[in-house]
């Protein structure tokens, strides 16, 4: 198969991370016989400096051009950085912002895995991280309470603030639709996450996945109020799969679920559209004070390169080989500084990318 990948190293230790992982996702084209053809773009700082913008719309028809999008990490230090001294649609994040609106990035993907060999860092009490747990959050990325209309006004000498929060039933159906289609490549459960015994919204929510449950007779569905799930997720992570939810809900719980994964650096994350379209990139950000000294943990990269092959080629045993690889690396002991542990190996960036691409 031939991959066409747009790469946005971005800025920080951007570069670095997408390095490597370019270096596995050509091990893993090498071992299964694909074709890959990388073509770089400027987002984040690096376009500033260089365009004047965060992202220009010559990158962006190159991202439209490709098959997927596979990013670092942009911005910088925000009190010492020239680029937060601009106007707040001409910095970093603005780029992200705009490249998401263009491709229509609708569904947002968070994976949360407990791998053993980490087992120490879960905040978790033993007697629940040792069952392990291995999720995906999908979040509803475009609609809801963030992007309703919001206003703020004064009624009788009292300020008061409106945001509303809308769903048609074609936004809510389009995320239904991936996150079982997901659920199919896993282990065929949905957990729906609303307050429809409060919110009309939930209501609505709640029967239109509900509708689309009938199309995936394989896949169990489950709902589940969502102060119920964030107390769950402490309690019993191990009981989820693909937790399906809304714009605000997601948000919360997908921070609560990596958070109980103990290390944001083994975190991956993808946005995708209503084809097989989509952006992949870590959880975690640019780091600065770390960039360019071969520390930084490149991971989470070649986990959300993992995700690309999975979602937008479809390619799941290129994936697997992807993913049974870091699980190696770990049972060997290798570690980067940010999840080292006593006993363990200590490995730079590079040569991590390199431990890794040998187990392919």
């Amino acid at each position: 198969m031939n991959l066409n990948i747009t790469c946005i190293p971005g800025d920080g230790i951007g570069p670095e991370i997408v390095r490597e992982a370019k270096k596995v996702l050509d091990k893993v084209a090498e071992k299964f016989g694909h074709h890959i053809t990388y073509t770089d773009i400027l987002m984040g700082g690096a376009s500033i400096d260089v365009h004047g913008v965060p992202l220009t719309e010559e990158a962006i028809a190159t991202a439209k051009a490709a098959d997927a999008v596979l990013m670092g990490s942009i911005g910088g230090d925000t009190s010492t950085s020239p680029w937060y001294k601009l106007a707040p649609n001409l910095r970093p994040e603005a780029g992200l912002l705009a490249l998401r609106k263009a491709l229509n990035l609708f569904a947002n993907l968070r994976p949360a895995v407990l791998y053993d060999e980490l087992a120490g860092a879960c905040p978790l009490k033993e007697e629940i991280s040792k069952a392990g747990f291995d999720m995906m959050i999908m979040r509803e990325l475009t609609g809801g309470l963030y992007f309703g209309e919001r206003k703020t006004v004064e009624e009788n000498g009292v300020r008061k603030a409106i945001d509303t929060l809308t769903y048609d039933e074609n936004e809510i159906r389009r995320i239904a639709i991936k996150g079982f289609d997901i659920a199919m490549k896993r282990k065929k459960k949905v957990t729906s996450v609303d307050k429809a015994n409060v919110l009309d919204s939930s209501r609505l929510w709640r029967a239109v996945v509900n509708e689309v449950a009938k199309d995936y007779p394989e896949v169990t569905l489950e709902h589940m109020l969502v102060d119920n799930c964030a107390m769950q997720l402490v309690k019993d992570p191990a009981q989820f799969d693909v937790i399906l939810t809304e714009n605000m809900f997601g948000d919360i719980l997908s921070d609560e679920a990596s958070m109980v994964t103990g290390s944001i650096g083994m975190l991956a994350s993808a946005s995708l559209n209503d084809t097989k379209f989509g952006l992949y990139e870590p959880s975690h950000g640019s780091a600065p004070d770390i960039a360019g000294k071969d520390i930084a943990n490149p991971i989470a990269t070649v986990l959300s390169a993992s995700m690309m092959l999975r979602y937008s080629f479809d390619l799941d045993k290129e994936a697997d080989a992807i993913d049974q690889a870091v699980k190696k690396v770990l049972q060997d002991g290798y570690r980067t500084g940010d999840i080292m542990s006593e006993g363990c190996k200590q490995v730079g960036c590079t040569e991590m990318g390199d431990l890794l691409a040998e187990r392919i």
